[in-house]
């Protein structure tokens, strides 16, 4: 998978501001690929990958949300053990700094995704390739 545009939305941290942020993506046919949130005393930052950046970010920037655009590094991982170390221990020895990933799997599949934030999102994509 290649590098794909992340938006970054803060939001309210109450009940139902999640609901609302998904309602207006999903209320404009955009589809929301991966999700991570974080959560802080009065807001809630949401990370996601949606099929349409552009439109998301306009859109959402028009219902007054704050956004950003990071890019991120996507990449298949198998779900096997140590996997994850593999792809941390290649980009450590490219001196490639990772802000932070998420990633997901589930016992029932053989591989799964790993969405990762870095220093140098190129060269992570190369070296993570080989």
């Amino acid at each position: 998978m290649p590098i794909q545009k992340q938006i970054s939305v803060f939001v309210p941290n109450r009940p139902g501001s999640l609901a609302r942020l998904c309602y207006t993506l999903a209320d404009a046919n955009i589809n929301i690929c991966a999700m991570t949130l974080h959560d802080t005393t009065d807001n809630t930052l949401v990370r996601c990958i949606v099929d349409n950046p552009m439109k998301a970010i306009l859109l959402l920037e028009k219902e007054d949300y704050y956004v950003s655009e990071q890019d991120v590094v996507v990449v298949d991982i198998s779900t096997e053990k140590g996997a994850l170390m593999r792809i941390s221990q290649s980009l450590a020895e490219a001196d490639i700094n990772i802000y932070y990933l998420y990633c997901t799997s589930t016992k029932n599949q053989e591989g799964g995704c790993v969405v990762i934030m870095c220093d140098n999102a190129d060269r992570a994509l190369e070296i993570i390739s080989k």
